[in-house]
Parts: structure tokens; C-alpha cells; sequence
């Protein structure tokens, strides 16, 4: 998982933008995978991304601040199918959405301007570094959360490794 994780936190100092929102989508399903390995791959990554990330896209507001959720966890899932099976951000088609239609992700703006959960009607707008820098603190909560849970960090450590192969030390299979 730590593999996962600076890949994530290297994406976004480095500005892969792409990367950054691949990983991101991704790391919530691997981990409900760990967490429920008997649920479904929607189930599983609803209910991590609601106990991990949802306080995080909700919010107070107006004048009687009221909870409004921005992103839910059916929502999350229904960008995670559109983004990586389609390549899109329109959730409309999409079985599992709740809220939401459309997404517009950006790119962090210079002088520390901030645009981040910009809700209009049923399109919203996330700041891509926000996104996963709030998924990157999810993972490590979580981790933290399960580091006594030797069934689940043995599973972590079987998880995939790409090797570095220096064929001058030779290598095998």
C-alpha cells in the first residue's frame, strides 16, 4: 500500500494531474477490497468512501446551515466507473450516481487560489491536488486504523510490487 500511496504523493508534486486522479479514484476500491472482501466492488467502495472521505465533502451551509453533501459515496463510484472504464467525468449515464451529472476537475491555480467543491446545479467542480491530497489522508487514517489487523496487513503485503530489475545481478521469476 505504501507503494500506492507515494505514487499518489509523488503524482502530485510532480503535477500528473492524471495519475493523480486515477490513483485517486482507484485507492478507495482497493481499499474496501481490504476491508470487505466479500462485498461487491460498488458496496465495498461506498461504504469505505463514506466512512473515510464523506466528512470531507460535506458541509454546512447558508444561513441556517443546513448539511449539504457534496460528494457522496454513490457519486464517488459513479466517477470512478465514467473515469476509468469511459475515460469521462458525466456521471448521467451511470447506475449507481445519486446527485450529481457532471464533474470539472482543475488544476491548482498560482498564488494559492483556492477553487474546491464549487457546486452549480448538478455539476461539480474539484481541485485536483485537493481531491488527492483528501484521499491521500483518507488511506493513511485508514492504514492507521487497521495496523493491529494482521489479516488485513498481510494482504496489504501481498499486494502488487512492480520490481527494479538490474540485469547485471541477474534475476528470476
Amino acid at each position: 500500500m505504501n507503494n500506492f500511496i507515494e505514487a499518489l504523493d509523488m503524482s502530485i508534486k510532480t503535477k500528473n494531474w492524471y495519475s493523480v486522479l486515477f490513483i485517486s479514484l482507484t485507492l478507495p476500491d482497493i481499499c474496501g477490497k481490504i476491508d470487505s472482501p466479500n462485498l461487491g466492488s460498488k458496496a465495498r467502495t461506498i461504504e469505505w468512501y463514506n466512512k473515510y472521505l464523506l466528512p470531507k465533502y460535506t458541509s454546512s451551509v447558508g444561513a441556517f446551515k443546513e448539511k449539504h453533501v457534496f460528494l457522496s459515496g454513490s457519486d464517488f463510484y459513479a466517477l470512478r466507473c465514467s473515469c476509468l472504464h469511459e475515460g469521462s467525468d458525466d456521471i448521467s449515464e451511470q447506475k449507481a450516481r445519486e446527485t450529481l451529472q457532471k464533474f470539472r476537475f482543475i488544476q491548482p491555480m498560482t498564488n494559492n487560489f483556492f477553487i474546491h467543491c464549487n457546486q452549480i446545479n448538478n455539476s461539480l467542480q474539484l481541485q485536483v491536488d485537493k481531491f488527492g491530497e483528501d484521499v491521500l489522508s483518507a488511506v493513511k487514517i485508514w492504514m492507521n486504523d487497521i495496523s493491529s489487523d494482521k489479516n488485513k496487513i498481510s494482504k496489504i503485503e501481498s499486494m502488487l510490487y512492480i520490481q527494479m530489475i538490474d540485469p547485471s545481478k541477474g534475476f528470476s521469476l
